[in-house]
């Protein structure tokens, strides 16, 4: 069996909640893609990270279906676990840094796939949907406070691979404020939290809490 770590990332303010991650640290056990895409799968975590060079911080994201250029819960979660500078992925250098209880990285809005940021009008209304058919990427928010900046969200990745419903999912955070401009504290899910801040440049940082789980 690969070794492998599983962290909670963008845990709560109580360390409880957070998106499971898997990481691999020795990506050169599995050096090829489809045995890569293969051990995701079997793992069923909503991301996979492979770490092909832990000095340099270069790494290779996996769904359980598919490989990803940017993700924001792997980058986050790795970030914490390499205690590196900055991240290589596909999409391009993501810096990274520690402070305090909370581990931020540093990415584009344009290296995200295509997500529908869909709006409701309460807090209330996001926790009562139900699960949306396969087919679309959907983020569902709303404003709890909108002059305090916190958002009530929840993200449905719409893949058909057994990942219904996303605990959190910096990569769409990411989205919502670099489309806001704005620094936002959101709630997703369960209890997870994502802080998110605007960057000169067109760059966002997105942090949050995390955790070894094993």
């Amino acid at each position: 069996m690969t070794d492998y770590d599983v962290l909670r990332v963008f845990c709560g303010p109580n360390g409880g909640y957070g998106n499971e991650l898997g990481v691999v640290r020795e990506g050169s056990v599995l050096p090829g893609p489809e045995d890569r895409q293969a051990f995701a799968a079997k793992l069923g975590f909503s991301e996979t990270v492979f770490v092909d060079d832990p000095e340099r911080g270069v790494i290779d994201i996996y769904t359980p279906t598919l490989r990803l250029p940017f993700a924001g819960h792997p980058c986050v979660g790795t970030a914490w676990l390499l205690d590196v500078p900055e991240l290589v992925t596909p999409a391009g250098v993501v810096g990274a840094r520690q402070d305090g209880e909370f581990c931020w990285i540093e990415a584009r809005a344009d290296w995200v796939p295509p997500r529908t940021l869909r709006q409701y009008g309460g807090a209330a209304e996001v926790d009562a949907l139900p699960v949306p058919p396969p087919g679309e990427w959907v983020y569902a928010w709303a404003w709890e406070d909108e002059p305090a900046g916190r958002v009530r969200a929840r993200a449905f990745p719409g893949r058909g691979d057994g990942i219904d419903e996303d605990e959190a999912t910096g990569a769409a955070a990411l989205l919502l404020t670099d489309r806001l401009g704005r620094a936002l504290n959101i709630t997703q899910g369960a209890g997870s939290q994502i802080l998110t801040a605007p960057q000169p440049g067109g760059w966002t940082e997105v942090g949050g809490r995390v955790r070894l789980e094993r």
